[in-house]
């Protein structure tokens, strides 16, 4: 399957986090907050200008900066992602 971006992803879908694409703080940061490869999230809603967006991970919302969100590759689980 392909991989994409997670900012890519529209409200509503789900995907399998591929890869984390960040090291150092922001990678740490980022796998503390419950992001690793595997993890299977939602986009469940995003701000009025698209950042940031709100996922759902492990039965809990958390929000990412686009910023944050570039560093993470995903496979969609829906079809409609491609």
């Amino acid at each position: 399957m392909n991989t994409i971006g997670l900012r890519r992803l529209a409200v509503g879908q789900r995907a399998v986090i591929a890869r984390i694409q960040a090291s150092g703080e922001l990678g740490r940061r980022i796998r503390d907050m419950g992001l690793t490869q595997g993890s299977e999230i939602e986009v469940v809603g995003r701000a009025p200008l698209q950042d940031p967006v709100a996922l759902r991970v492990k039965n809990f919302t958390l929000t990412l900066r686009n910023n944050e969100a570039d560093h993470i590759q995903v496979t969609p689980l829906d079809p409609a992602a491609s």
